[in-house]
């Protein structure tokens, strides 16, 4: 019994330590480099769910009115072409879309930029959508899926029946008339059969649109980090993912115990330059439970 006892002291006090470890390895933040010429900045960014109907506390509405400016500064300084958002959601009643706090204030702060994967929230959901600087890039096309058994029925429940999730996305066109097909996912953070199914679901979906020759990245929150079979899945499709070093989730307190979860993919013929994490406060707060992740494409 002493020696359980003793066994089991150690291994409490050893997992301070560790945890302490994980952060270190985890964290760092660099200065953000200025944009290569020719390339295109693309980002993707989890900003969390605001609750309409609560006005104090976490991701409240007086939370967001906290968060609001620090995360357009975040926003400023990444300086993106094109930025994939997940939990872009003023949350009311059921699949309510109507109040978008976060896309109305963004849009209105960052001028440069427009909302694409975007529309009238009962025909296109409102909650991915992908800003892009409207000086660099056209809009041509743009659709969504639902990871779900009917994933063309908006809204419809996951695979085992939890929240409606989705992948957004859309093709744009380049001042030099070349195109890029970017695609927004986030896939559900607690049950493993539904991000593997979620992930086939977009392979499949993926697969023909590479295949045929378009050039396509993909952005987003996976809830899976580097090695995990989701990313394997998806690999299938064409798609390479970019090493993301470090969290790039935080638990809205700067600690970061787990290696990335919000990752960039691309076709073959796309170059990747190494994505970075922006893991700073802005204004002393942090903007959101997430870090953004941004990195440096050049199209074929």
């Amino acid at each position: 019994m002493r020696r359980t006892l003793k066994t089991l002291a150690l291994l409490l006090l050893a997992l301070p330590l560790l945890a302490c470890a994980l952060h270190v390895a985890h964290s760092g933040s660099a200065p953000v480099p200025p944009h290569p010429k020719g390339t295109l900045r693309v980002a993707s960014y989890n900003t969390h769910y605001i609750v309409l109907n609560q006005p104090e506390g976490a991701w409240s509405v007086a939370d967001w009115d906290r968060r609001k400016a620090p995360m357009a500064e975040a926003l400023r300084a990444i300086d993106a072409d094109i930025i994939a958002f997940q939990e872009m959601e003023s949350f009311q009643r059921g699949d309510d879309g109507s109040t978008n706090l976060t896309r109305d204030y963004l849009l209105a702060e960052l001028p440069a930029y427009r909302a694409a994967a975007a529309g009238p929230w009962r025909t296109f959901p409102a909650t991915q959508p992908i800003f892009y600087r409207a000086s660099r890039l056209r809009p041509v096309d743009e659709g969504w899926f639902f990871f779900s058994k009917t994933p063309d029925t908006i809204y419809s429940r996951t695979f085992n029946g939890s929240w409606p999730a989705f992948a957004s996305w859309a093709e744009f066109e380049t001042s030099q008339g070349k195109r890029l097909r970017v695609v927004n996912v986030h896939f559900e953070y607690k049950s493993r059969s539904n991000r593997r199914l979620s992930a086939a679901l977009t392979r499949d979906r993926l697969a023909p649109v590479i295949a045929a020759g378009t050039p396509t990245i993909l952005l987003g929150d996976l809830n899976a980090m580097h090695g995990a079979a989701t990313l394997r899945i998806l690999e299938e499709a064409g798609l390479t993912f970019a090493p993301t070093r470090g969290a790039t989730y935080h638990m809205n307190a700067g600690i970061n115990l787990l290696g990335a979860i919000d990752h960039v993919a691309a076709s073959t013929g796309i170059t990747v330059t190494k994505p970075l994490v922006l893991r700073e406060k802005f204004n002393g707060e942090w903007p959101s439970d997430h870090y953004p992740v941004y990195t440096d494409i050049t199209l074929p």
